[in-house]
This record gives structure tokens, sequence and C-alpha cells, in this order.
């Protein structure tokens, strides 16, 4: 059996993360995924190599595909080109706006020479505004997007970035996965090309769509005072600590929420998820605590609530740490309390869940030797995604594409020779 993209052809223009990524994983799917970076290589193939042109960075994110160095600065790696694009399906690409029609390989350009192709981009900010044309990497959208400010963290009196992973960049790469996927598909039942516009910001406000959210009735007025005070507080130069906790007012959290939350237990640490009152009432039976809360006159704003929230998390906390982790979580299993440990990263190469699910991959790297990650997210019963290859090495398949184009190897040698290629 073959992937669900098994004969689509894809072209990549990319570096760093967003695009990379969505091609990583088009690759999972079977798409044939050519990837064009510079003779020299591309950012993240150079950032904290392991062997000369070859980082842990860029082996993350490059699997399954073809590698095709070209410096589109020179016009016969346009003629390169111009002569895959007859079979191509997808161009894949996250360069600043302005720059692919500097380099020729805009959609109207592309799109003169195959009506059909779809066209994927990913910018910064989007195409259009006045921040369109700047630069842009994921720590600046975290800061750009409120996704900075929104997780909280404080160090030095400034906000620090979500350091977990590069969210803007990989929910970004999983947005132009989903929207190349639709336009193949309208492709099918329509016989037309498009152009995709994805963005950095676009992807981030997304995964944000809960807390972007107003309900104008009620919350509207509130939200706009925020924004004032906002404005009076950066024209007065207060610190940002003191800016940042305007936003205590807009987003209150109820005083003493243990039941979706972590803990300190007596070897580790636990996570707690109850997010109805059903599920909240099977916790509270399960520690044997009493909450006010279930009580039919409760009112959360009354200084008795809050004294009471703060008393009751801390009895929380005391209680957790008597047993380990696994006797808790044996505890609010058979309470139907929805639960489980914290984990490093690290660690779940072993962990056994992982593995019963085929999240890890082994690969075999022409330079590096065996690699492990993780594998494919998603299972398909008739058209299973596989990670073929492990990252290719820079120009690894140079002769094999531009000899199914017709180039000899006296010329592909003088391509190389001239650095149009490597």
């Amino acid at each position: 059996m073959s992937g669900p993209l098994s004969g689509v052809k894809i072209l990549e223009f990319s570096q760093i993360i967003a695009a990379p990524f969505s091609g990583m994983l088009l690759a999972d799917m079977g798409a044939d995924v050519i990837k064009v970076e510079h003779p020299d290589g591309e950012p993240w193939r150079l950032n904290q190599q392991i062997v000369p042109k070859e980082s842990k960075s860029f082996i993350s994110l490059n699997r399954g595909k073809r590698s095709l160095p070209l410096d589109m600065t020179q016009p016969q790696a346009l003629e390169i080109v111009h002569k895959l694009l007859p079979e191509i399906d997808v161009v894949l690409i996250n360069y600043r706006p302005d720059v692919p029609e500097k380099l020729g390989i805009d959609y109207e350009s592309l799109a003169s020479i195959n009506p059909k192709i779809i066209y994927c981009e990913n910018t910064a900010y989007g195409r259009r505004g006045p921040e369109s044309l700047r630069p842009g990497y994921d720590i600046i959208i975290q800061a750009m997007s409120g996704l900075m400010a929104a997780d909280g963290k404080i160090q030095d009196g400034v906000p620090q970035q979500v350091t977990a992973t590069a969210v803007a960049d990989f929910s970004a790469g999983m947005s132009m996965v989903w929207a190349i996927c639709a336009a193949l598909y309208h492709r099918e039942r329509e016989g037309i090309g498009q152009k995709i516009e994805a963005s950095l910001l676009a992807s981030a406000l997304a995964i944000q769509t809960g807390r972007f959210t107003v309900v104008d009735m009620t919350e509207g007025e509130t939200r706009q005072e925020f924004i004032e005070n906002i404005g009076h507080l950066r024209n007065a130069g207060a610190p940002y600590e003191e800016t940042h906790g305007l936003l205590e007012g807009i987003r209150a959290r109820p005083p003493g929420n243990i039941y979706y939350n972590t803990f300190q237990t007596a070897d580790s640490v636990i996570a707690v998820a109850c997010l109805s009152n059903t599920l909240r009432k099977k916790m509270a039976d399960a520690l044997d605590l009493y909450d006010i809360r279930f009580e039919p006159d409760y009112d959360p704003q009354s200084d008795k609530a809050k004294e009471f929230g703060e008393a009751l998390s801390n009895k929380a906390k005391e209680l957790f740490t008597s047993k380990t982790t696994d006797e808790w979580i044996q505890i609010l299993d058979r309470a139907g309390v929805p639960c489980g440990p914290v984990k490093f990263t690290e660690e779940l190469i072993q962990d056994e869940q992982v593995k019963a699910n085929d999240l890890v991959v082994d690969l075999d790297h022409p330079k590096v030797g065996k690699i492990t990650m993780v594998g494919p997210a998603v299972r398909m019963s008739e058209t299973p995604l596989e990670a073929k290859n492990a990252s290719p090495t820079l120009g690894q398949h140079t002769s094999e594409i531009l000899c199914d184009l017709g180039y000899d190897d006296e010329a592909i040698k003088q391509l190389i020779e001239n650095g149009i290629t490597a």
C-alpha cells in the first residue's frame, strides 16, 4: 500500500521550521518532495552542525525528501525550476512576500507555466498590511500575537517566550498541510489550481481562538477598558509587570482551582483535568475534600469564596505529597478522574504508550548513522503514512533529479562547478 499523496510531486523552497515541517508531513503521506535550498545549505542545516552540513535541527524537519540545491539568484537555476514545473503539483514556499517575485518563483510566474499548480506561501505576517514585508520569526510572532503575554512567564521584568516548541512555526506548518490537501481535493473535482496564503501570525491567532473571541454582551466594555488602560500605563512608562497585571481584571480565575492543575507528589508531579462539575465532584470525593463551590447558594465573588479557594488549594497540595504519582493515578483512575504523570520529552522514546502506537521511528542517515525520531502523528487504514528515509544530505539527489530532466553528466558537472547547484 502507498500513502494518500502517492504520485503528488512537491517543489519546496524552504528554510528554518514552518515550511520544512509542512513538507515533511506531506512526504510522510507519500508525496515526492524536492527540497530546494542554497548550494551552501539552508540556515537550519548549518545550525549547530553535528558533522559538516548536518544538524539535528535540519534532520528533525526534513525526512523523506529529495535534495536539489539551487542558487535561485542565477538564471540557470530558474531554468531548472521551469523544466521541473510541468510535473509539479504543489509549490511550497516560505520567503518574505517580496522575495519570490524577485527570484521569478512567485505564483503568477509559475502558474503561467503550469496553471494547475497549487502554490502555498507562508509568510510571517501575511501578504498585506504595514508589517507584511518585515522579517519575522517564532519569538517575534509569539510577542506580536499575544502568545507570549498570555503564557505569563516573566523573568527580570520582561515576558519570556514559550520555549517548549516553536508554537507559531509548527502550527503554521500544520495549517499549510491542511490547506494543501484541501486544494488538491478541489483540483481533483474542478481541475484548477490556486494560491494558498498562510502566515505565522494567522496560525498563532488561530490556536488562541478562545482567548481571541469577544462576546460583546459580557466583555466588550471590559476589553475596551483594558486596552485603554494599557495605553495609559505605556505612555506613563510603567514596567511590563504592571501592565501585565491588568490581565487579572479580565481573565480572573476562580481562586483555588485544584481541578485543572498540577501537583507535587511524594516522588514526582501529577496533572489532573476535570472540566465538568461531574468530574470535579468525583475528584473531590476521591480526595475526601469538601468544596463549598458545589453548594447551590455559592457566590464566587464573595470574600468567603476567595478564602475558601486558597485554603482548599493548600489542602490539596499537602494531600498530594502523601502518596507517589503511581499511587494517585490508581486512586484517580478508579474514581474516573482524568490524570497523568508529568514526563520529560527525553523519556518518551522508551514510553510504552508511545511505542504501542508506533510513534517512534528509527532511520539511517548517510552521514550521522542511526536517528530516532517521532513518526507520523496519524494512522490511515488504507493509505498508511510512512517515514520513508532520513533527511537528505545536501545535493544527495542532484544528479538523479537533473538526469530525469535531460541533463547529462557533463552539464551537471558544469552546473556544480559554476555554483548553480551542489
